[in-house]
């Protein structure tokens, strides 16, 4: 058995539910430390965060993942117990195998060889791990890039693990990622019985046309590397589950995936003033929420030598995009640092039998080394240096 499927069996076998992270960080760092990696506790709360560094200055790369999983679901439906790693047709099923797990495995085994081979490397590779991407995020990746900051460790680059590849390792990378923003409209009206009350007291009557022009709104702020701007209702809510009862409030609550051509300013401007044009003052509010910034595309050499990385150990040239959702990313790119995902193929994620080929698990290793050379030995390593905002 190889030392990746092995690491990976055993992280796999930890049931880290986030924010749990189950013991995943201590196999880790038991095996870091026999490198002389430097290493920092950033837990707070109930998470767990993990900075571990090897060498000084620039540049520096930073290898950032996480050990918490989504819940399994129904135990039932899945083929093989969800935290009982399980290989089968070619693939090793469990949850977290592609989402990231895997990933972790092979990036402690990418600074193994690394280091091993190159003690006195120049600049700086380091090692984030937090038990808190899957869920709210708050005591995660977040408090240690604050203190990142703090300590002026931020990165030059950053590759994150995410299972970024569509249909085989390496065929995508993801470059950039939109940004999301929660949001909640509150419409006020008049609770009574509905064969007296006035038909304009009724939120959801009176807010009707709103509701159809906030669904057709559209925004034509798509370029090379980013899709347009979307705007998506998540939950309507109203009533109080009588059918003679009219509600005293329509709640709308809708999130918008915005790319940085639409700031999360001028978004909120232009819904209010939709707003405003449909509803009288005093009769509305709008909660608003950025849980993450858009960031990218990805610049310096980063991309490109993850480029050259899928070339030589792959053989294929991975497509440059910005799609799916969040990640820890979003915490570094819009601090100036450069942010790269590359991970396995994302097809299983969050689903019953979530799986990773083995052989694609077992060509994560050397990917992520040839990435860490590129940029610390490589002739062009001196130029990865950000622009930390």
């Amino acid at each position: 058995m190889s030392d990746v499927l092995k690491l990976a069996r055993q992280l796999l076998s930890r049931p880290s539910l986030t924010p749990d992270d189950a013991g995943c960080s201590d196999l880790i760092r038991e095996r870091l430390s026999r490198l002389g990696m430097r290493e920092q506790d950033l837990s707070e709360a109930d998470v767990t965060n993990w900075y571990f560094s090897h060498g000084q200055g620039s540049p520096h790369l930073m290898l950032l993942g996480h050990t918490d999983v989504v819940p399994p679901g129904p135990e039932h439906q899945w083929t093989s117990p969800p935290f009982e790693p399980t290989e089968r047709l070619g693939h090793l099923h469990a949850r977290g195998a592609a989402d990231m797990k895997s990933s972790v495995a092979a990036f402690v085994v990418a600074l193994e060889r690394f280091i091993h081979g190159c003690p006195d490397h120049p600049g700086t590779v380091s090692l984030l791990l937090t038990s808190d991407e899957e869920g709210p995020a708050v005591h995660g990746a977040l408090v240690a890039v604050g203190w990142l900051q703090a300590n002026e460790e931020l990165p030059d680059a950053c590759l994150v693990g995410e299972p970024s590849s569509h249909e085989r390792l390496g065929d995508a990378m993801r470059v950039g990622r939109r940004g999301s923003i929660n949001a909640t409209l509150r419409i006020m009206g008049v609770q009574g019985h509905t064969a007296f009350v006035d038909p304009a007291d009724n939120p959801v009557h009176r807010a009707a046309p709103l509701l159809a022009a906030l669904t057709a709104m559209t925004f034509d702020d798509g370029d090379d590397h980013f899709p347009a701007t979307r705007l998506q209702v998540s939950n309507l809510t109203a009533g109080t589950g009588a059918t003679n009862v009219t509600p005293a409030e329509w709640r709308i609550d809708f999130n918008i995936r915005n790319n940085p051509n639409s700031p999360s300013t001028m978004l909120r401007a232009q819904i209010e003033a939709l707003i405003d044009a449909h509803l009288a003052v005093d009769t509305w509010r709008l909660e608003w929420n950025d849980s993450s910034q858009p960031f990218g595309p990805a610049s310096g050499v980063l991309p490109d030598a993850v480029e050259r990385a899928c070339q030589s150990i792959l053989g294929v040239t991975p497509e440059r995009n910005t799609g799916g959702g969040t990640s820890d990313g979003r915490f570094l790119g819009p601090l100036g640092v450069s942010v790269v995902e590359l991970g396995p193929v994302n097809a299983s994620i969050h689903k019953v039998d979530e799986c990773i080929e083995i052989a694609a698990l077992q060509q994560l290793p050397s990917l992520y080394q040839a990435v860490i050379e590129e940029m610390l030995l490589a002739d062009n390593a001196g130029k990865i240096v950000g622009n930390h905002a």
